[in-house]
C-alpha cells in the first residue's frame, strides 16, 4: 500500500507542483561532455568504471547541495547507472524522494538509430522490461525516452511518434509515468514547420489513448511562444516540460518564460557554470542562482 499511496502522493505534486525538473541522466555517450563541462578532461580517468565513479560524485554534489529543493525542483531524470548507486547511504531514488521530496524518473531508451526520414528513431528497447523492474525496486515514479527530429519530414516525424507512444504504452502497463521525448534539434530551418508536424501527430495518437493512460511530454522550446498549450492543457498530459536543446542557460531561460505552463527539464542550462574546483560555499551559490532563474522562467 505505502507505494501505492507514495505514488498518488508524487502524481499530485508532479500535476499541482510549481518547480522544474532536473535532467540529470547523461549516458555512457554523453558523460565525457558532461565531465568536461565540469572541468574534469578524459585524460584524468581511465574506463567506463572510473567515469561513472566521477559522474556520480557530480551528481551526489548537485542533489546533496542545499540549493537542490523540492521547494523549486519537482524531479530528477536518473540515468540507470545513478539509480543503482547510493547517496548518503540511501539508494539514489529513496534519497531524492525521502530525503529532498523530489521525484525520481528513470532514463530507458537504449540510444537513438542513424538518420533516416530526417529523424532518429529510438534504437529497439531490448533490455526495457528488466529496467522497468529494476525501477520497481528502486521506487521509481516516471521514465524518460528521447528520440530526435532534424527536418520536418511529415513521414519520419510520424513514425518518430508512433514508436514513442508504442513504448509509451508498454511503460503505463508497467505502473510508471512516461516522459515521450521526440526532441526537435533546435538548429534546423524547419523547426517551426517540424514544431506543426509533431504536434498534430501527437494529438492524433492522444485521442486513441485509452482515457486512463496519462502521458508526460520533454519537447524542444518551439520557435512560436504558447504553440504546445493545447498539449498542456489536454486531461491525459500530466505535466510538458522543454528541454534546453544546446541554448545557454540565459536563452533557454527567456524561451521558456514565454510559454505559460510549459515548465523545464534543462540539463546543460541547468549544470553549466558548475566545476570540480569550487568551494562547496562557491558551487551552491552557483547551483541556487542557476535553479531561481530555472524556477522563475517555469512558473511564468
Amino acid at each position: 500500500m505505502g507505494c501505492i499511496l507514495m505514488n498518488k502522493k508524487q502524481f499530485e505534486f508532479m500535476m499541482n507542483g510549481r518547480g522544474f525538473i532536473a535532467a540529470l541522466d547523461q549516458s555512457g555517450g554523453s558523460t565525457p561532455g558532461a565531465l568536461e563541462g565540469y572541468g574534469i578532461s578524459e585524460d584524468e580517468y581511465e574506463g567506463e568504471e572510473e567515469m561513472f565513479d566521477l559522474i556520480h560524485q557530480m551528481r551526489t554534489r548537485v542533489i546533496s547541495s542545499p540549493a537542490f529543493t523540492s521547494k523549486k525542483i519537482l524531479g530528477a531524470i536518473l540515468f540507470k547507472e545513478t539509480m543503482e548507486r547510493s547517496m548518503e547511504g540511501m539508494p539514489t531514488g529513496d534519497y531524492l524522494w525521502e530525503e529532498k521530496g523530489v521525484i525520481p524518473f528513470l532514463k530507458v531508451d537504449q540510444g537513438k538509430e542513424e538518420t533516416e526520414d530526417g529523424v532518429q528513431l529510438m534504437k529497439e528497447m531490448t533490455e526495457l522490461d528488466q529496467l522497468l523492474e529494476r525501477a520497481k525496486e528502486n521506487n521509481i515514479f516516471g521514465t524518460k525516452m528521447r528520440s530526435v527530429i532534424h527536418s520536418a519530414n511529415p513521414k519520419g516525424i510520424k513514425k518518430i511518434v508512433e514508436q514513442q507512444f508504442e513504448y509509451g504504452k508498454r511503460i503505463v502497463e508497467a505502473g510508471f509515468i512516461p516522459i515521450l521525448e521526440p526532441e526537435v534539434n533546435i538548429d534546423i530551418d524547419d523547426k517551426a514547420e517540424a514544431e506543426e508536424i509533431l504536434k498534430d501527430e501527437i494529438l492524433k495518437q492522444l485521442e486513441k489513448l485509452e482515457s486512463d493512460k496519462i502521458f508526460m511530454f520533454k519537447l524542444s522550446i518551439p520557435d512560436q511562444p504558447d504553440f504546445y498549450t493545447e498539449l498542456i492543457e489536454h486531461p491525459q498530459v500530466l505535466r510538458v516540460v522543454a528541454l534546453s536543446g544546446g541554448y545557454s542557460q540565459q536563452e533557454a531561460v527567456d524561451k521558456l518564460s514565454e510559454n505559460h505552463g510549459l515548465i523545464a527539464s534543462f540539463s546543460r542550462a541547468l549544470l553549466q557554470d558548475l566545476q570540480v574546483e569550487q568551494s562547496d560555499e562557491e558551487f551552491d551559490e552557483v547551483l541556487k542562482d542557476a535553479v531561481d532563474k530555472i524556477y522563475q522562467a517555469s512558473i511564468t
